[in-house]
């Protein structure tokens, strides 16, 4: 089970010009092989045969190679093509030790030739020496395989389902495309690669004694390598007209004498025309034993495609292919298999292994090329740190605020959680079609902790886009729903309002809601206290009292809920649908809010980053493709660059541009894979989550309406990896910017800080977390940054914000 390192089949895209060297005997053949894919997918071959003579078979390997060297310059010479340099494949039908595509270490030689200095040596090397040696041309030595992947690829390019191939001839021995995460071999788990099987040799540990005959066993003592070979001995043409000559001796001793001294002379290797005439309906060679079944079972055990190649010379036998075609037919019967006798396959097919690989590299250099400016260097990362560092600046600033771009709005949250908080809170929490009412108990002491009791409610459109009024009521109506739920109609108590849209907030309970969202749009609510209309509807209900403590975004309550459970929280972040961040600035640096004393919670709004042009040095084509088809051109494009509700379209779009370019999909491109949105962000997190041979991509892909192959799943792979990467970067230089500027604001050499951290994407996506925490670690390397995941911020969140301001009042009240 030897790797091969041919990891792909041809598609019928390959294109080109190339050479084949086919060594495996006394004669050689070299081959030029014109291959165009203009949509008649045409194979043009010109070959000449040239003899080894048998002193150079068992001379010098130095010898040997000038020798094919000679012969290649007389064969270009002929086609007066010296002077191109051209690609070459190489058939080297002797037992190698394969290490790459084009390095092949000869272990032994067969076939009668003894060639000194050859083995234990790359082969590849050797014919390179031989030509340089020569200086009079040059050739491009891609790859070298045997004569069985030769054949597979042969057919291969007939026939894209073919991913076996089958020598049975003098000798035997089959390939297939083999799963990469099963070849231990080799590094890597994705992806397949054919492998060698080296079949001849099942059997030699005993597996096969069972069914092995008396007349196996003699040919076996009689041959060359005793003990070895086994089951290409009990089924190739070099040992059947022995058989049938050892079977026929049994039945008649006297046939023995006829034969005299020169039994091949009847019977040669081969199975050729004499066994012809024996070999029928109830001939010799039926009665004793189909050989063949036991190769089609081999066949039906290493198979892993839908076709198989099947290789002559034994399908000379009139009734071998039918019985062998029948035989793995029976034991794969949930299988489709078909076999197609394959023309030229050794030279021919070293020549597709070479357009493979060729086809292959173009693409991938031309991939990488495509996604080059998503890949982001350490001095990029660092330079979106000092830019994000720059408009916080702005933000902060009195004089600057109206024209920055990163808002850092004060959320006049003063202090985070230190544990002695206590009591029962309400929560509301409303950032959606569907909102929450919340009961959190508080408790400290010895039984510190929070129990939580909560329910949600819809809201149906004609509220959502009704008036204020109705809106108001509707939430009030809500929540006197969940008190008589919980049993508490009569009792008032403190509540902490998570209003997750845009809001200019001039106090900790008063909140200006500047802009609708998410498609809500009643009326009478813009340019108002969100607070003052709550306030307004419960007492228009006159059913019951609460205190409006708070009014505060999901990031802010992301931070505190983590801040109850590390005391070193001060900065939260939102990885999901969109993306944002909030920390804990010094008073004296917020100059919106009068005072310098103490720390204020900031609400960095940090989505709008870039939106005054500052990223459009490493914005690419597809970004701007994504921004200007989105909802709103030209606003939040950090966020369109990080955050769950964009990544799937960014990748829909590289994967567009790769099938108009042929490099995927062999350029189809489905009607679906058109449909903007379709490539939802989930896919992503999906896809990188896979393990088990990109079945999920092929799923997904399939869902697409795309057909694809192994090779196309990996390069989806790809694009969603380099995709989500770049965006848990961005996302890192951005919290780098924030911790450093903790850091520096209170002159330390080192901080040890915790992020609260809420979202899909973080939470969901296998790599984004780690790929994060990575990035802020090397930019931020004077800071000990830990990530907390927080469980329900939002509503709990604002019920600890409720709960933290309640005790500093009351503290105040003493």
């Amino acid at each position: 089970m030897l790797p091969t390192f041919v990891r792909s089949t041809p598609d019928g895209t390959e294109d080109g010009d190339f050479l084949a060297l086919d060594l495996g005997g006394t004669n050689f053949r070299v081959l030029r092989v014109k291959v165009s894919d203009n949509g008649l997918r045409k194979v043009e071959m010109e070959n000449q045969i040239y003899a080894i003579p048998e002193e150079l078979m068992r001379g010098s390997g130095v010898q040997l190679f000038d020798h094919i060297a000679e012969c290649l310059a007389n064969f270009l010479d002929k086609l007066q093509i010296k002077d191109k340099k051209l690609p070459l494949g190489f058939t080297f039908s002797f037992p190698c030790h394969q290490t790459k595509l084009d390095e092949s270490i000869l272990v032994t030689w067969t076939k009668g030739f003894k060639c000194s200095s050859v083995e234990g040596r790359d082969v590849v090397s050797l014919l390179r020496k031989s030509i340089k040696k020569r200086g009079d041309f040059d050739i491009d030595i891609v790859a070298v395989v045997n004569d069985t992947v030769g054949t597979m690829m042969t057919c291969g390019y007939d026939d894209h389902n073919c991913e076996v191939g089958l020598i049975v001839g003098t000798g035997t021995n089959a390939c297939y495309m083999e799963e990469m995460r099963h070849i231990d071999l080799v590094e890597g788990d994705e992806g397949r690669m054919c492998i060698n099987m080296e079949w001849g040799a099942f059997g030699d540990d005993g597996v096969l004694n069972d069914i092995r005959t008396e007349f196996d066993r003699e040919i076996d003592m009689g041959s060359l390598n005793p003990g070895k070979q086994l089951f290409e001995k009990m089924i190739s043409g070099m040992y059947m007209g022995e058989l049938v000559r050892l079977i026929l001796v049994k039945m008649d001793p006297g046939f023995s004498s006829s034969l005299g001294h020169h039994p091949h002379a009847v019977f040669p290797p081969f199975g050729t025309n004499p066994l012809l005439s024996f070999q029928g309906e109830g001939g010799a060679a039926e009665s004793a034993r189909d050989p063949e079944q036991a190769g089609a079972g081999a066949v039906a055990r290493g198979l892993h495609g839908h076709a198989v190649t099947l290789g002559s010379p034994l399908l000379l036998l009139p009734s071998f292919a039918r019985r062998l075609h029948k035989t793995v037919r029976k034991l794969l019967p949930d299988c489709e298999i078909r076999f197609i006798r394959s023309e030229d396959g050794s030279g021919k097919g070293a020549a597709m292994v070479t357009a493979v690989a060729y086809r292959l590299a173009a693409q991938h250099q031309a991939r990488q090329k495509i996604l080059e400016p998503l890949r982001l260097s350490h001095e990029q990362l660092l330079e979106v740190k000092e830019r994000m560092r720059i408009e916080m600046e702005k933000g902060l600033g009195k004089e600057t605020h109206a024209e920055a771009t990163v808002k850092m709005l004060p959320t006049y949250v003063c202090s985070t959680p230190d544990g002695t908080e206590k009591g029962d809170f309400l929560a509301l929490d409303l950032g959606g079609t569907n909102f929450r009412v919340l009961l959190v108990r508080v408790r400290n002491g010895m039984r510190r902790g929070v129990e939580m009791h909560n329910k949600i409610y819809s809201i149906p459109v004609d509220i959502m886009q009704g008036t204020g009024e109705e809106l108001f009521d509707h939430i009030v109506h809500c929540i006197s729903d969940f008190l008589e739920y919980m049993g508490m109609k009569g009792v008032s108590l403190p509540l902490g309002f998570t209003f997750s849209f845009p809001c200019q907030q001039n106090n900790l309970d008063e909140g200006i809601l500047l802009k609708w969202t998410k498609g809500f749009k009643a009326t009478g609510c813009e340019g108002e206290d969100v607070v003052g209309l709550l306030k307004e509807a419960i007492h228009r209900r006159e059913e019951f009292d609460l205190d409006v403590v708070a009014v505060v975004n999901d990031t802010v309550g992301t931070m505190m809920t983590c801040g109850y459970e590390d005391p070193y929280c001060e900065v939260g972040l939102i990885v999901g649908t969109g993306s944002n961040a909030c920390y804990m600035e010094e008073m004296r640096n917020v100059e919106l809010v009068e005072g310098d004393e103490g720390r204020m919670c900031v609400n960095m709004e940090w989505g709008a980053f870039g939106d005054s042009g500052c990223l459009d040095d490493i914005r690419t084509e597809f970004d701007m493709a994504v921004d200007e088809l989105s909802l709103n051109p030209g606003k939040q494009r950090y966020e369109k660059m990080i955050s769950g509700m964009y990544l799937g379209e960014i990748v829909r779009n590289i994967l567009m541009d790769f099938t108009k370019k042929g490099l995927l999909f062999r350029g189809r491109i489905s009607e679906r894979l058109k449909t903007r949105g379709i490539f939802e962000t989930k896919f992503l997190s999906q896809i990188e989550s896979d393990c088990l041979a990109l079945l999920q991509v092929r799923s997904i892909l399939q869902h697409l309406g795309l057909e694809s192959t192994c090779d196309d799943s990996i390069i989806v792979k790809e694009v969603c990896t380099v995709v989500a990467r770049r965006a848990a970067q961005l996302c890192g230089a951005g919290m780098a910017a924030v911790v450093d500027k903790i850091r520096e604001n209170r002159g330390l050499d080192f901080l040890k800080v915790t992020v609260g951290v809420d979202g899909t994407l973080y939470k969901l996506h296998p790599h984004f977390s780690t790929v994060l925490q990575e990035t802020v670690k090397e930019l931020s390397p004077k800071c000990e940054v830990t990530f907390l995941q927080s469980e329900d911020g939002s509503g709990k969140g604002a019920a600890l914000i409720t709960a933290v301001a309640c005790r500093i009042r009351e503290a105040g009240q003493r």
